[in-house]
C-alpha cells in the first residue's frame, strides 16, 4: 500500500503543480455544491488519478478539487467511495490516506443521514461529536503498517472537541440550527428497517448512514483531526418512519446545502490548526 500511496501522491503533485493543500473535504451526497466556493486552481477526475476507485452512486460527481476557500489551501473529494459499491475498505479510504501524504491534518467530512432522534426533523443539520461502527469489517484489519500509524490507535476524540464547539459557533453567529450527536455508519446499500431504525437509536446513535466511519479511522490511525457534519434527510423514529429513496435524499440535501457551505466555508477561514 506504501508504495501505491506514494506513486499517487506523487502524480498528484505532478498534475497540480506541487499544490500542498491544508485542509481535506469530502462532501458527502447532495452536498457538492460546496466546490461553487472554492476558487478552483485544479481539477482531476478519479479516472486520471492512479489506485483511485470510481465513484458509481449517482449525486456523487467523482473528481478532487484543489484550490482555496475562506483564505486556506483545500483538497476536496466531490463525491466520495462506499463500502455497498463492492470496494474493500482499502479502498474506500485510499483517498485519506493520500490527503495525509500530501501533508493534509484536518478533514471533514459531510454525509446525509437518516434521523432516530425523536427531537430531530427533516432537514436537521447535526454536527457529529462521535460515531458508532455498524460496518462488518475495519479498514485497519491486516498487518499494520507502522509508516500509516499505530496498530492500536486511539479514538477517545475521533471529533475533535474544539471544531465541534467552532461549528456551533459559526452556525449560532449566522442563525443556522444545528445539533450534535453521533453517527452510526451501517454497510447499506439498502435503507433500514424500523427495527434497525430502533435497535440504532438504542445503541446511542442519534442518525445513521453508510459512509464517513471508516474514513474517519483512517484519518485518526494516521494522525488527522476530523470534523464531521451530517444533514437529516429522512426519519426513523419509532412511529414516524418514512418511505425514503435516493432521489428523496439528494433532494432534502440540496435545499440544506447553502447552510452547510456555510458553516463549511467558514469553518475552514477560522480554524487555526
Amino acid at each position: 500500500m506504501l508504495e501505491q500511496i506514494e506513486f499517487t501522491t506523487k502524480s498528484i503533485l505532478e498534475k497540480t503543480n506541487q499544490f500542498k493543500p491544508q485542509f481535506g473535504i469530502i462532501l458527502g451526497t447532495g452536498l457538492g455544491g460546496l466546490v461553487n466556493e472554492i476558487k478552483t486552481d485544479y481539477a482531476i477526475p478519479y479516472k486520471d488519478i492512479p489506485n483511485f476507485p470510481v465513484s458509481t452512486v449517482e449525486g456523487h460527481s467523482g473528481q478532487l478539487i484543489f484550490g482555496e476557500l475562506g483564505g486556506k489551501k483545500v483538497m476536496a473529494m466531490q463525491g466520495r467511495f462506499h463500502f455497498y459499491e463492492g470496494y474493500n475498505m482499502q479502498q474506500v479510504t485510499f483517498p485519506v490516506r493520500v490527503m495525509k501524504a500530501l501533508g493534509i491534518n484536518t478533514l471533514i467530512v459531510s454525509n446525509a443521514s437518516g434521523g432516530m432522534n425523536p427531537s430531530f426533523e427533516v432537514g436537521e443539520i447535526m454536527i457529529i461529536n462521535d460515531h458508532i461502527n455498524l460496518f462488518p469489517t475495519n479498514p485497519l484489519i491486516g498487518k499494520n503498517i507502522n509508516e500509516l500509524g499505530p496498530r492500536f490507535p486511539d479514538m477517545s476524540e475521533a471529533y475533535k472537541k474544539s471544531y465541534v464547539e467552532l461549528g456551533k459557533k459559526i452556525a449560532k453567529e449566522n442563525n443556522i440550527k444545528v445539533s450534535e450527536g453521533v453517527y452510526a455508519g451501517l454497510s447499506g446499500p439498502c435503507f433500514e428497517t424500523p427495527a434497525e431504525y430502533r435497535y440504532i437509536w438504542r445503541i446511542g446513535a442519534d442518525v445513521v448512514g453508510m459512509s464517513t466511519v471508516p474514513e474517519v479511522i483512517v484519518a485518526k490511525h494516521g494522525g488527522m483531526d476530523c470534523f464531521g457534519i451530517s444533514i437529516v434527510t429522512d426519519l426513523g423514529v419509532e412511529g414516524v418512519v418514512q418511505n425514503v429513496s435516493h432521489e428523496e435524499v439528494q433532494h432534502i440535501a440540496k435545499q440544506q446545502e447553502p447552510k452547510m457551505t456555510l458553516i463549511v466555508k467558514e469553518f475552514v477561514r477560522l480554524c487555526n490548526d
